[in-house]
């Protein structure tokens, strides 16, 4: 199994005033890894608007496991994980420099048309766009 990493860097502006990371940057920082990956293969937000679908968020899992501090140096290891359904799932570790789990995540996305309408079996151009995703990722 391969992974898609994004380097990310704790900014000063993300840290609370206990001097961590706020937990609200985790969810930004899991959608740039996301986003990074997912539109090196079509599926970018945009991307997946000019074929006629969006694919927002329906779930969120987030568990924190130690804290990321100001200056960090983070990676953002993200992969997927196979559906049965018209949605896609996005697993997220956020790495310190040592490799240390700081957090583990998964996002949940439905498939649905741009007027907003759930699609239930997968369109045929987005699945062909997962499957090369899929067969990168050695999934």
């Amino acid at each position: 199994m391969r992974f898609h990493e994004t380097g990310i860097k704790v900014r000063f502006n993300e840290t609370d005033p206990y001097g961590v990371a706020w937990h609200g940057h985790y969810i930004t920082w899991m959608e740039v890894g996301r986003n990074a990956l997912a539109g090196e293969f079509g599926l970018g937000p945009l991307q997946l608007a000019e074929a006629g679908f969006m694919g927002p968020v329906v779930a969120i899992e987030l568990k924190f496991l130690k804290p990321a501090k100001f200056n960090d140096e983070l990676t953002v290891r993200t992969t997927l994980r196979r559906t049965r359904t018209a949605t896609i799932e996005f697993v997220t570790d956020i790495l310190a420099a040592d490799g240390a789990k700081l957090a583990s995540g998964i996002t949940t996305h439905a498939l649905t048309d741009m007027d907003g309408t759930l699609q239930f079996l997968m369109p045929p151009v987005i699945r062909k766009r997962l499957d090369r995703m899929f067969d990168w990722l050695e999934l």
